[in-house]
């Protein structure tokens, strides 16, 4: 697959198109829990892709301004990221970095309408998502233990509630993201499958 792109850089005066060889820039979304970061682990580790975090970003953010590290920070600093600077801000910034960076890259994760709208503007970009049963998503979670997971069930089912669906572009919409999807991938087995999966459509991508 043979895609070119150009990046407009603005100077003092003038505006200058560099031309940049072909890289794959992918785009996560999918439900919590659901096999976001195996993916991503997947793609560098086997395919030497960079790694460009929302989530890291978001965390940025919320130590600067003193805030609890959790899920309702990070909820609340990206909605307001993107009510005040536009829809796509936070992945605009992270897809800037892989470009910049000049290698393939996986940006996790995508959790608005409006971030897809903007990144379609790029023929180098695919949208991945990833789902698994509700129950299994938990008891991932629970294994990983990281800042945001500490919680119990129902709290769980209610903070994805809040994300799957909404009217305003400027929130998370898991639910809208994962049927605008290039592919999307069932993980309720072992993580050999899903390995398998992403191998193949990496192949096919790459033809």
């Amino acid at each position: 697959m043979d895609i070119r792109f150009v990046i407009f850089c603005k100077d003092t005066k003038n505006f200058c198109i560099f031309a940049k060889k072909y890289i794959m820039i992918i785009g996560i979304t999918g439900t919590i829990g659901a096999g976001k970061g195996t993916i991503v682990d997947y793609l560098v580790s086997k395919k030497n892709f960079l790694h460009f975090s929302v989530r890291d970003f978001l965390i940025e953010i919320i130590e600067q301004r003193g805030l609890p590290v959790n899920r309702d920070s990070m909820v609340a600093v990206a909605n307001e990221l993107r009510a005040t600077f536009s829809p796509s801000y936070i992945t605009d910034q992270l897809f800037e970095r892989a470009v910049k960076s000049g290698q393939n890259g996986i940006i996790e994760s995508i959790r608005a309408v409006g971030e897809i709208e903007s990144l379609r503007n790029n023929p180098n970009f695919v949208l991945f998502a990833v789902d698994a049963d509700i129950r299994k998503r938990y008891e991932r979670i629970s294994l990983r233990k990281s800042a945001t997971d500490h919680i119990d069930f129902e709290t769980f089912v209610s903070n994805e509630k809040r994300e799957m669906t909404t009217t305003d572009p400027t929130k998370q919409n898991l639910g809208e993201c994962i049927k605008k999807a290039d592919y999307v991938f069932t993980n309720d087995n072992d993580i050999i499958d899903l390995h398998r999966a992403v191998e193949k459509v990496i192949s096919d991508i790459a033809m």
